[in-house]
C-alpha cells in the first residue's frame, strides 16, 4: 500500500471531515470552485485561525522568552495541534490531487504541511529573543497563509 493511501485511510478514519470532503463530487470541467465551505477545509481554516491567535498572543507577551515555555502544557499542546493541522493540510492536498482540481492550492497545501513542523521547530531552536520573535512571526504568517489560500476566490486556470 502506498504511503499516501495509508495516510488517507488513517486520516479518514480519525476525522469525519476528511471523509465528508473526499465524498464531494468532482468539479465541473473548467469551472473554478471554492473548497472553503467543505468540512475538511473549513476545519483547516478554523484550526489555523485558532493556532495563529495563540502564536500572536505569545509573540505579544514574549512568552517564548520564558525558560519553561517549551515544556509548558500550552506549547506541547500547540505542537500536537500543529502536527494535526499539517496532517489535515496533506489530506487536503491528496483530495485535490485525486480530484484533479486546483493545482495551485493542492501544491500550497502540501508545502504548508511540510513547512509547519519546520516553523514550530524553528521557534524552539531560536537562540535569542530576537530570533524567537522572527520565528514566531514566520509561524504566524504560515498559519495566516493557510487560511488565505483556502478562502481566496478560485481563479480560472490560464
Amino acid at each position: 500500500m502506498s504511503c499516501g493511501l495509508a495516510l488517507s485511510i488513517a486520516l479518514a478514519m480519525s476525522n469525519p471531515a476528511v471523509a465528508l470532503a473526499a465524498d464531494q463530487p468532482p468539479a465541473a470541467v473548467g469551472a473554478p470552485i471554492s473548497v472553503a465551505g467543505e468540512p475538511l477545509f473549513a476545519d483547516i481554516i478554523s484550526r489555523s485561525t485558532s493556532l495563529k491567535a495563540m502564536v500572536d498572543g505569545w509573540a505579544a507577551a514574549k512568552a517564548a522568552d520564558d525558560a519553561a515555555f517549551f515544556t509548558s502544557q500550552a506549547f506541547t499542546g500547540f505542537k500536537a495541534q500543529a502536527e494535526q493541522l499539517a496532517a489535515l493540510d496533506m489530506q487536503g492536498h491528496l483530495i485535490l490531487k485525486e480530484r484533479g482540481t486546483d493545482g495551485d492550492l493542492k501544491c500550497i497545501l502540501r508545502g504548508i504541511s511540510e513547512d509547519m513542523p519546520k516553523k514550530v521547530q524553528a521557534v524552539q531552536a531560536a537562540a535569542s529573543p530576537a530570533e524567537r520573535a522572527v520565528a514566531l512571526s514566520e509561524l504566524s504568517y504560515l498559519l495566516n497563509d493557510n487560511v488565505e489560500v483556502i478562502t481566496a476566490p478560485p481563479q480560472p486556470e490560464v
